[in-house]
């Protein structure tokens, strides 16, 4: 029986990474893993203006699971990271698997993954939820770069990924599998790094509810025939105010539709007019304003306000707030398309999400969606920033409904188990590679 770290955000925290970490953990657990997850205890510097941990939900998605969590690592508490990879060490792990979504976490990450390498047999695989940044400062580069060079493996759920990797390391060669076999069969061979070119698997952790009664539930929401949902942290890069745009144009054409606007604004977690979160926001907002492109400072992003400007408030439902893990399914089962009408794309914990509920998609043609989302069959695509195409596939995804059955077809291979199988798989002679 494999030993498995999953580190990462543990499920104390908001936000899909810590879902896909402990949804990951009980796959591997299934698949007849032991299983630790390790957690950091704050994942960023502690001037970010945000709050990061859910202090909503009262469901356990480790409920069942005899899954160790252990709270060890503070971004600003260095102490805490090698600590963190001793406590590792010690508990002999065959694999680590490193969540990797925020280049700032190249400087801890630096040092436990250096330690691990050096001081276990494990094989160590960052497992990737994008490469560049979709917020690309000076320094992300360098301090990915920092960190990933200790993996021994990497998982990826995307070429565009993949490409990214090559990228940053350029002039290394990978060996690319799709089935998760990495195994170096002789001691003479070159070593080369294994990219896991895998899939976000369909989450499983939100179940539908089979009594749930879809038109009384619209009804008391004053929702129309045809509902969209956008779900999810209201960040620039998803595009909200594509969506509303497209919907106010759609909405002008017919008036059999509406729109749901489901989660909080990622800027917007803290009060505002406590000393301790303006001191923050000075000292953040110089920090960005170093790093960051102006353009790419997007706190005072605010895409709802779009709503009223453009009368739509009879036709959107705006939930304004962090959705705790039992309130999530009502929306999915009352909606008929997700939209994401993405700027850019890496893989979309919403749309695994929404593949849950056999909701089709209407989306723009970045990133990974041309992988998922095939045109006509089980979604629709529309090209990015162009408000008349997406409207034609909002109009499309009502007058040519997707049908589910063809969702479930699309995506019956994305399974957390064939997920967990792949990384169980291989395997890498340590010995040679080291």
């Amino acid at each position: 029986m494999p030993h498995i770290i999953c580190f990462g955000p543990g499920p104390k925290f908001k936000g899909g990474i810590a879902q896909y970490n402990t949804a990951l953990a009980r796959s591997l657990k299934d698949e007849g893993a032991q299983v630790t997850i390790v957690s950091w205890t704050q994942q960023y510097p502690a001037i970010i203006p945000r709050e990061f941990v859910d202090k909503a939900s009262r469901s356990d998605f480790l409920e069942g699971y005899d899954i160790p969590v252990h709270y060890l690592t503070n971004w600003n508490a260095p102490g805490t990271w090698k600590s963190t990879a001793k406590a590792i060490a010690e508990l002999k792990p065959d694999k680590v698997i490193i969540q990797w979504y925020n280049p700032t976490q190249g400087i801890p990450l630096n040092t436990i993954a250096k330690y691990l390498r050096k001081h276990t047999s494990a094989e160590i695989l960052f497992d990737l939820h994008f490469v560049a940044a979709k917020e690309q400062s000076s320094l992300d580069a360098r301090l990915t770069r920092m960190a990933l060079r200790h993996g021994h493996s990497f998982i990826v759920h995307a070429y565009k990924t993949v490409e990214e990797l090559k990228a940053l390391f350029s002039g290394e060669e990978f060996d690319l599998t799709l089935d998760g076999d990495r195994t170096v069969r002789a001691r003479d061979l070159a070593p080369r790094r294994a990219i896991l070119k895998l899939y976000h698997p369909i989450y499983s952790l939100f179940k539908p509810d089979p009594a749930f009664d879809k038109e009384a539930w619209k009804a008391q929401h004053k929702l129309r025939k045809h509902v969209f949902l956008f779900f999810g942290f209201i960040r620039k890069y998803k595009g909200l105010h594509y969506c509303i745009e497209a919907f106010s144009e759609l909405a002008k054409q017919r008036d059999d539709v509406s729109l749901m606007v489901v989660g909080e604004r990622f800027w917007n977690t803290v009060d505002q007019s406590k000393l301790s979160t303006k001191v923050k926001n000075a000292a953040f907002g110089t920090l960005k304003k170093l790093f960051l492109k102006k353009a790419d400072d997007e706190r005072d992003y605010d895409p709802l306000a779009m709503i009223e400007k453009l009368g739509l408030q009879d036709r959107t439902l705006v939930v304004d707030r962090f959705i705790p893990n039992e309130e999530v399914p009502p929306y999915f089962q009352a909606a008929d398309s997700i939209v994401l009408f993405y700027e850019t794309a890496t893989p979309s914990g919403v749309e695994s999400l929404s593949y849950n509920f056999k909701l089709p998609a209407v989306a723009t043609r970045v990133g990974h969606f041309p992988e998922t989302i095939t045109d006509g069959f089980n979604g629709y695509m529309a090209e990015p920033k162009n408000i008349a195409d997406m409207v034609r596939v909002m109009n499309a995804s009502i007058e040519r409904p997707i049908p589910r059955a063809n969702v479930v077809e699309a995506t019956k291979e994305m399974s957390w188990a064939n997920y967990a199988k792949a990384i169980l798989r291989g395997w890498i002679r340590l010995d040679h590679l080291l």
